[in-house]
């Protein structure tokens, strides 16, 4: 015989396990009160019981086959959702069912069935996550958002999209979307992305005529990084296109002594010709003297958007110039919204053309280009995505910003073949 002791806040409780693990042949040796009831505290009761040792040894037995059965059971869900899981990923679906069907006598339209549910429950599962993302705002923005969508809505808000975009572009995805197309996250997303992306100008870049030629003039606020992306652009047009042009670079930026030589050591290595100007009788001269070139790249000063003189100055340059220059507006795209507006308020009225967006690599939120970009109606020419001259600029393409704006920066998914 083997004693074994059980304990509970009272005698019967006591005794029920002791029955639960002893069994009804259990003998009572003895009940008594351990603790006395107190504040705080409950009383504390044992149980002594004896029991053959044959029968706990039974009764361990018992209950590790009831184990092995959980887990037999369990391993064999497993390997059930291991085959539908199979069968739904597979690109060989219809010939790794041919046997299956004969074993488990279903057919196509059973497993297609089985897929669709995993799917449905799948996206379910994540519309729930979703629900929850921002728990204080429960009706977004100025519209009640169906579940389907949050996913989509919270990517593009936390882009950094100018609300009332984002509850426009809503609005019209409601309205429009066909319904059967709400039942899948895939669609929404793909919906989504079209609708934006038709949202958005582009510029292509396109080969010079003969007899043409390219005269473009990079402005904006200092810092953006005008006089890397001209270089990228210069060793662009020089060498990586197809078809190559003879390049040329004027800068009007003499107020920073180390870019000027900066830009004249590159051009040095690049073997490309180069003039500084000072005035508007410089400009004329230095445009005259790469007339031979199919190409001119313009660096300016740096400006902030407030220094009405650095500003005027520009306006001279572009206002006593007898060829036609291409302004280029240069904005670093981890500029938040409400100063990407103020600058190009403040450099609108030198009349620009095209829009470069620089250092991608340095922010995770693009919401602010799509906005500015629909508000302005300029469009998108090139985007610097990282450090390197000249491997790091890219055509601008709406269908890479916008998978920018809803998965993130990622610099060789679409770049390259942009390029």
């Amino acid at each position: 015989m083997k004693l074994l002791s059980f304990t509970a806040d009272s005698p019967s409780n006591a005794l029920k396990k002791a029955q639960l693990q002893c069994g009804e042949n259990a003998l009572v040796v003895s009940t008594k009160e351990i603790q006395k009831k107190s504040l705080g505290k409950s009383a504390v009761y044992e149980v002594v019981v004896a029991v053959e040792e044959k029968e706990i040894q039974k009764r361990k037995e018992k209950s590790k086959k009831k184990s092995s059965d959980i887990l037999l059971d369990i391993s064999k869900a497993a390997k059930q959702i291991s085959q539908i899981e199979n069968i739904t990923t597979s690109t060989s679906v219809k010939e790794k069912l041919t046997s299956q069907t004969q074993k488990n006598k279903l057919d196509d339209s059973d497993y297609k069935e089985i897929k669709d549910e995993i799917i449905r429950l799948s996206d379910k599962v994540k519309l729930i996550q979703e629900m929850f993302w921002e728990e204080k705002s429960p009706q977004r923005g100025k519209l009640n958002i169906p579940s389907e969508f949050a996913e989509i809505y919270k990517k593009a808000k936390l882009s950094g999209m100018d609300q009332n975009d984002l509850d426009s572009i809503m609005e019209l995805t409601l309205e429009h979307m066909p319904y059967n197309m709400r039942k899948n996250s895939k669609s929404v997303k793909r919906y989504f992305q079209v609708l934006l992306r038709k949202m958005i100008p582009v510029r292509l870049e396109s080969n010079i005529q003969k007899g043409k030629k390219h005269i473009m003039m990079f402005v904006g606020p200092t810092g953006v990084g005008k006089t890397t992306t001209l270089a990228k652009l210069a060793a662009r047009y020089s060498y990586l296109k197809e078809k190559r042009e003879k390049v040329g670079i004027i800068t009007l930026d003499t107020y920073r002594i180390g870019a000027v030589e900066q830009l004249f050591q590159f051009a040095k290595m690049m073997r490309l010709p180069i003039e500084d100007v000072i005035d508007i009788s410089d400009f004329a001269r230095a445009l005259h003297s790469l007339s031979f070139c199919d190409t001119i790249l313009i660096d300016t000063i740096g400006s902030s958007q407030y220094d009405k003189e650095k500003l005027a100055k520009m306006e001279e340059f572009l206002q006593n110039s007898e060829v036609d220059i291409d302004v280029n507006l240069v904005l670093s795209s981890s500029t938040k919204l409400e100063d990407l507006r103020e600058i190009y308020n403040n450099f609108e009225y030198l009349d620009i053309d095209t829009i470069i967006f620089t250092k991608f690599d340095e922010t995770k939120s693009f919401g602010n280009i799509f906005s500015l970009v629909k508000e302005v109606a300029k469009p998108l020419s090139y985007f610097s995505i990282g450090q390197e001259v000249p491997d790091d600029i890219m055509c601008a393409s709406s269908e890479f910003l916008i998978d920018c704006i809803l998965d993130g920066f990622k610099k060789d998914r679409d770049a390259k073949s942009s390029k």
